[in-house]
């Protein structure tokens, strides 16, 4: 399957069922390579494929609420802060999952192809907004 972009069908149903709470809950986002098999279908936080290297630990890192669920434009919102690695290393994908439970998934980031750092490694959220903000429901 490789790595398909978008949210996880744990996510739609966990949102209906009231798993999931950006308010009080916590957040992770891990690595992978292009190896990685992710996508709608990827229903908790996996190690395989996840990347490996000096700085970066399996599990990823914590993911801190930048816009607390939102809404405007008849869209809500959730946004994160950037986060960074400390790290030499090469990511093709990223998974944004809960932190407890089963560790269930949120979305599945592709970054496009391979992307590399010699000394810091960022994953940049996009601007939060009812227009672009990484996760947002119509």
């Amino acid at each position: 399957m490789a790595i398909q972009q978008g949210g996880t069908n744990t996510f739609s149903t966990g949102l209906m069922n009231g798993v999931y709470n950006f308010t009080t809950g916590a957040f992770k986002i891990a690595l992978y390579t292009g190896s990685a098999s992710l996508g709608p279908d990827t229903v908790a936080y996996t190690s395989a494929n996840e990347v490996v290297a000096t700085g970066y630990v399996a599990g990823g890192e914590a993911l801190t609420v930048s816009v607390a669920p939102t809404s405007a434009n008849d869209v809500s919102y959730v946004s994160f802060s950037n986060v960074t690695w400390t790290a030499a290393l090469t990511a093709r994908g990223a998974l944004i999952y809960q932190v407890g439970g089963s560790n269930p998934t949120i979305c599945v980031l592709d970054f496009g192809s391979d992307k590399t750092s010699t000394t810091t490694f960022t994953v940049q959220f996009p601007t939060a907004s009812s227009t672009s903000a990484i996760i947002r429901i119509t």
